[in-house]
């Protein structure tokens, strides 16, 4: 049974949380980036699908590969950062649900449909992207999520000969506040939701 999370845990997780623009020169170990990928794969997906794939881009190489494929003004801050997670999508995800999904068929509900596999690969990404977010933050990173780069060479570049399109990058790191805006409005409740 759940039970109501301390204040401090969802300051950490929501309501202090900030996008970071800046980054301090602090490495974040492979062995915490493992942890990372052990606590947001629990997150539920549609018939446990799972389609995200994630390159970690750590090493001075693989970051001066993807430079040029990011839009001018995420060069500095991404460039900067500790870690760089490029968060993909396998559109032949459903391969994999006789071994995550072994109590039904449910490869045959995708076979032949690329619409639906469309839609399910990116939808269920994306969530798992979400989880990779929330995950760091409970494990003590800050996070910076972004979408200003060249989807199709990124692609290229980093999923060449392989059936996963990436979907968001998102910089990790340990988080500089001098590089954290002021935060901007949100909606209300009444503005974005609706109890029927």
């Amino acid at each position: 049974m759940s039970t109501r999370l301390d204040p401090s845990a969802l300051k950490q997780l929501f309501l202090e949380a900030r996008t970071q623009n800046k980054w301090q020169p602090k490495d974040v170990p492979d062995s915490l980036l493992k942890e990372l990928i052990d606590v947001m794969k629990m997150g539920p997906t549609s018939a446990n699908c799972s389609p995200a794939r994630i390159i970690f881009v750590k090493s001075a190489a693989a970051k001066e590969r993807l430079k040029p494929l990011l839009a001018p003004g995420n060069v500095d801050k991404t460039m900067s950062a500790p870690v760089v997670a490029i968060i993909g999508h396998d559109m032949a995800f459903y391969d994999h649900l006789p071994q995550l999904f072994p109590h039904a068929d449910a490869k045959s509900w995708f076979v032949g449909k690329p619409e639906h596999i469309g839609m399910t690969a990116f939808r269920n990404g994306s969530l798992q992207g979400a989880y990779l977010m929330l995950a760091a933050r409970a494990l003590g990173l800050d996070v910076g999520a972004m979408s200003g780069f060249d989807n199709a060479k990124v692609d290229a570049e980093f999923f060449k000969d392989t059936t996963v399109k990436s979907n968001f990058i998102c910089n990790i790191g340990y988080g500089d506040p001098s590089g954290v805006m002021a935060r901007s409005p949100r909606f209300t409740f009444d503005e974005m939701a609706i109890i029927a």
